[in-house]
């Protein structure tokens, strides 16, 4: 599977962008520094979150505030992830299209979604940190497996 898509005048000598400028005979950029590495497989790691949690809600991905051009540019889910993948394999980022008549109702901002990841998170976690453990007061004694009768004194 290509991440790109294929150039459908490969090789073709009427190619009408052959007179064109191509961005790869510039310099190579610089290699990713490992902190920006990180942060862009932290990127990817949240992206996985982030779908599988708004997806069924009917979130199609994000939308990012583009610093060149200072538009929205709306990413469904897997072009987000082949972006992020390009830029970790390449060192540069894809050149960005806007979307084709995006519903800008079908997508929500990168912090929307870190903190919709994060109430869930904290959704489920409440519920374990507000039972006391069996060492506090109100806690449960260890039960034995065939009566059921507590134990004190056995953890």
């Amino acid at each position: 599977m290509h991440d790109e898509p294929i150039d459908p005048f490969n090789g073709d000598p009427a190619d009408p962008a052959s007179g064109l400028h191509d961005p790869g005979d510039d310099a190579p950029l610089d290699a990713l520094t490992d902190v920006e590495r990180q942060d862009v497989l932290e990127d990817l790691a949240d992206l996985e979150i982030y779908q599988a949690l708004l997806a069924p809600v009917g979130v199609r991905g994000l939308v990012i505030e583009c610093e060149d051009c200072r538009e929205p540019h709306y990413f469904d889910w897997d072009l987000l992830r082949g972006n992020l993948r390009h830029l970790l394999s390449s060192g540069r980022p894809r050149v960005h299209e806007p979307a084709y008549d995006p519903d800008p109702d079908h997508y929500v901002t990168w912090e929307y979604a870190r903190g919709y990841a994060d109430g869930v998170h904290d959704t489920l976690t409440d519920g374990n940190d507000d039972a006391p453990g069996p060492e506090e007061p109100g806690g449960e004694e260890p039960r034995n497996e065939e009566t059921g009768r507590e134990e004190p004194g056995r953890r």
